[in-house]
This record gives structure tokens, C-alpha cells and sequence, in this order.
């Protein structure tokens, strides 16, 4: 049986992954500071990124058309003050289509919470691109 702490872990977990996607859905404006941790990385169908600021860099060039992220199936995996956190996500591009995938996404405990350090996508398929 899971802990309390397990449990608010995975809670706030589950939100973070939801904060990611509302932080694209806006066009990665904004303070990325509330979903990227300082060294995060990130491999993604739109390139490849090292740190914080480049991380949102990256994710800003990718998202200039509005978008949509819907993630479900959010699967967390804790290991102290790091986690694996495994989603499935779909990226509806509006000009452009869209794209489905698995998130494969890495966290550490920091002293503002939790925080992404690592943000991988692994495409499923491609509508419309």
C-alpha cells in the first residue's frame, strides 16, 4: 500500500506533467521556471535541447501556431527524490495537424517541488503533417 508521501508525490507529479502541457498549449510563454528544472533536457520530433532557457527555446519555435495537449495515462514510477513518469500525449497542431506519442519524461524533487529534468517525445504517428 502506497504512503501518504507516495501519494502526494504522484499527485503533484500528475500535475506537473499537466502543467507542461498547459505551458505549451500557451506557446512555452512564460516563466518555464513552474515545470522545467534547471539542467533538463529535452529530445523531441523537434530537436534536441540542453538547459532551461534552450529547453524553452526549442519548445517556443516548435509551438508558434496554437496548440492543444491532451496527455492521459500518466504512469509515475518514484525512486526517492527522482521519478520516470510515462504518458501517452496528443499534440493537435492547428494549422499543421497532429502528432501522438509517449512521453518519457524524468523529475527530481527540488526546493520549489517537483520538476522536469528531462522531457522526451517518441512520435506514434503523424496526421496531417
Amino acid at each position: 500500500m502506497p504512503t501518504h508521501e507516495q501519494l502526494s508525490d504522484r499527485a503533484e507529479l500528475t500535475d506537473l506533467v499537466a502543467r507542461l502541457g498547459r505551458w505549451l498549449d500557451a506557446g512555452a510563454e512564460g516563466d518555464a521556471t513552474d515545470v522545467l528544472a534547471d539542467d533538463v533536457t529535452a529530445t523531441t520530433p523537434g530537436g534536441r535541447a540542453e538547459g532551461r532557457e534552450a529547453v524553452a527555446a526549442q519548445a517556443r519555435a516548435n509551438h508558434d501556431v496554437p496548440t492543444l495537449h491532451q496527455i492521459t495515462n500518466v504512469l509515475v514510477d518514484l525512486d526517492g527524490d527522482e521519478a520516470t513518469i510515462g504518458a501517452a500525449v496528443t499534440a493537435t497542431f492547428a494549422a499543421d495537424g497532429a502528432t501522438g506519442g509517449r512521453y518519457e519524461l524524468a523529475a527530481r524533487r527540488t526546493g520549489a517541488g517537483w520538476r522536469l529534468t528531462a522531457v522526451g517525445m517518441r512520435p506514434v504517428y503523424r496526421r496531417g503533417v
